[in-house]
C-alpha cells in the first residue's frame, strides 16, 4: 500500500518531522511500499508562505522521492479526519515506476515534446481558482488524455494558493530555476493505462423539482423552462411569490440548479443527482424578462433541476460511492468453489486484516469547502463516512473552491479516486 501520513503543528519543519516519523515507521512494515517515488502533498493556507520550505525539506528527507505535486487547501483530508482552521499537511507516497507518469505544469505541459513516448491515460489537476477560463483549460487538457477522464480540484486559501509540481531531475525541460512551486494555473500528473484505479462523483444536493428542458436562453440567462417563462417556473416550484418579496429572495437565495446535457440522465433511481449534473449558482433574476441567471453559459435543450444543498442527502450519496467502490473490488464468486477450510481461513484472513479494502492501494478524495467541518453534523464527519464505507485505506485530499470529474468543474461535490491492484485470490494449496 502507498505510504501516508498527516500531522498538525503550529512549526512547519516539526509537522513536517511528525509526518516523516509516521512515513518511515509505515515503510519499515511489509504492508506498505518501501521506497515510493512519487509525493502527493496537501497543506492548509496556514502553510502557504512555506510551502517551498516544506517541499525542500520533505524532498531532503526523502530523496528517493523524486516527484511531487499537491496544492493549498483552506481544509485538507486524510484517512478518517480533517483539518481545518490550523496548519496542518498531509502526504502519500505513490508506489508507481516512473514510466507509470508524468508531473506536469506550467513551465511543462502535459504533452510537451519532454513527454515524448509518454501516453497520458488520465490525470490528476490542480488548478487556481483565479486562472481565466480555467473550466475550458481543464477540458482542453482532458482532451490531451486517452480516456478523456481527469479528476483533482481548485486550489482553495485565504491568502495565497501555492501548487506543487516538482518533476525528476532531467525529465521537465523549462523548469529552470523553479523549485517545485507554482501560483497559477494549472499543475498535477499524469498516469498511463497500466496505472489501475477508479473515480467516482459524490453529489452533495438534493432535488427540489422535476427534471426540466430548457427551451430559451441568452448566455446566462435562462428565458424558458419547458416552453413557460422560467421565473414563473423558479416560483411556483418554490412556493414563493414576488408580492412577498423578501421571503422570495431569501428562498431564491438558498436555491441552487444541477444542470447536465440532454441525453444524460440528472436523476439516479433513488432520486439522487448522477454524476453528470453539475451544481451552479442562482445569481440573479430578470423581471422584466422573467428569466434567471444562472453562473454558467447554457443552451437550449440541457437539463435544470432546482435543488438545494442537504446533508442527509450527502451523506447517504457518500455512503453510496464509498460503498459502490468497495463492492467493485471484491470477489464475486469467492466461496463458492473452494473447500470449506480454504473459505474459514479466507473469512479469518479478512477479519484479522487492518485494510478490509485488500485491493486499495491508496485514495484521493478532493471535496467542496462548503461541504467541510460542521456540514455534515460533527468535525470531520464527512471522512468518518467515507471511512466506514470504504474501508480503512490509505487516503489523503482537500477541500476546494472546485471539484474536478470528468472534464467538468464541479460544485458541493466529492471527487473519490482509489488506486488499486489485481485481486489475488487465496489458492487450494
Amino acid at each position: 500500500m502507498f505510504p501516508f501520513a498527516h500531522a498538525t503543528h503550529p512549526e512547519p519543519q516539526r509537522c513536517c518531522d511528525l509526518v516523516l516519523a509516521q512515513l518511515r515507521a509505515q515503510m519499515a512494515s511489509e504492508h506498505y511500499a518501501s521506497a515510493p517515488g512519487l509525493g502527493v502533498l496537501y497543506i492548509t493556507d496556514h502553510y502557504a508562505g512555506n510551502a517551498q520550505d516544506i517541499l525542500d525539506h520533505l524532498g531532503a528527507e526523502l530523496p528517493w522521492v523524486t516527484d511531487w505535486v499537491g496544492t493549498t487547501g483552506v481544509g485538507i483530508a486524510a484517512n478518517n479526519v480533517e483539518y481545518f482552521d490550523e496548519p496542518a499537511l498531509c502526504v502519500m507516497l505513490c508506489d508507481l515506476s516512473i514510466d507509470q507518469y508524468r508531473v506536469f505544469s506550467g513551465v511543462s505541459p502535459l504533452g510537451a515534446v519532454e513527454m515524448t513516448g509518454f501516453e497520458p491515460h488520465t490525470a490528476l489537476i490542480h488548478a487556481d481558482a483565479h486562472t481565466a477560463d480555467v473550466g475550458d483549460l481543464i477540458a482542453e487538457l482532458a482532451e490531451r488524455t486517452q480516456s478523456g477522464y481527469v479528476f483533482g480540484g481548485l486550489s482553495s486559501s485565504r491568502t495565497t494558493s501555492a501548487q506543487f509540481a516538482l518533476s525528476s531531475s532531467g525529465n521537465v525541460q523549462g523548469q529552470g530555476l523553479q523549485r517545485g512551486v507554482f501560483t497559477g494555473g494549472l499543475s498535477g500528473v499524469a498516469f498511463a493505462q497500466s496505472v489501475a484505479m477508479v473515480s467516482r462523483v459524490t453529489q452533495g444536493c438534493s432535488p427540489l423539482s422535476k427534471v426540466r428542458t430548457i427551451t430559451a436562453c441568452e448566455g446566462h440567462v435562462v428565458l424558458t423552462l419547458d416552453g413557460e417563462p422560467a421565473l414563473d417556473v423558479l416560483l411556483k416550484d418554490l412556493g414563493v411569490s414576488l408580492q412577498e418579496p423578501r421571503a422570495a429572495i431569501a428562498k431564491v437565495q438558498h436555491t441552487l440548479v444541477g444542470l447536465s446535457e440532454s441525453d444524460q440522465h440528472a436523476l439516479g433511481k433513488s432520486g439522487h443527482f448522477e454524476e453528470a449534473v453539475m451544481v451552479r449558482h442562482i445569481i440573479g433574476i430578470d423581471p422584466a424578462k422573467r428569466g434567471i441567471a444562472i453562473a454558467h453559459t447554457m443552451s437550449v435543450g440541457q437539463s435544470l433541476t432546482f435543488c438545494t444543498r442537504n446533508p442527509q442527502a450527502a451523506k447517504a450519496d457518500l455512503m453510496r460511492m464509498g460503498t459502490q467502490i468497495r463492492d467493485s473490488l471484491e470477489p464475486q464468486d469467492w466461496p463458492q468453489n473452494w473447500p470449506q477450510e480454504v473459505q474459514d481461513a479466507w473469512v479469518q484472513t479478512e477479519l484479522s486484516e487492518p485494510h478490509p479494502a485488500r485491493k486499495v492501494l491508496g485514495a484521493i478524495y478532493v471535496s467542496c469547502a462548503g461541504r467541510g467541518g460542521p456540514h455534515f453534523g460533527a468535525p470531520s464527519a464527512e471522512l468518518q463516512w467515507l471511512r466506514r464505507a470504504l474501508g480503512d485505506v490509505p487516503l489523503v485530499g482537500f477541500f476546494a473552491a472546485g471539484e474536478i470529474a470528468h472534464q467538468n468543474l464541479y460544485g458541493y461535490t466529492g471527487v473519490l479516486t482509489v488506486f488499486t491492484q489485481d485481486q489475488v485470490l487465496p489458492t487450494q494449496a
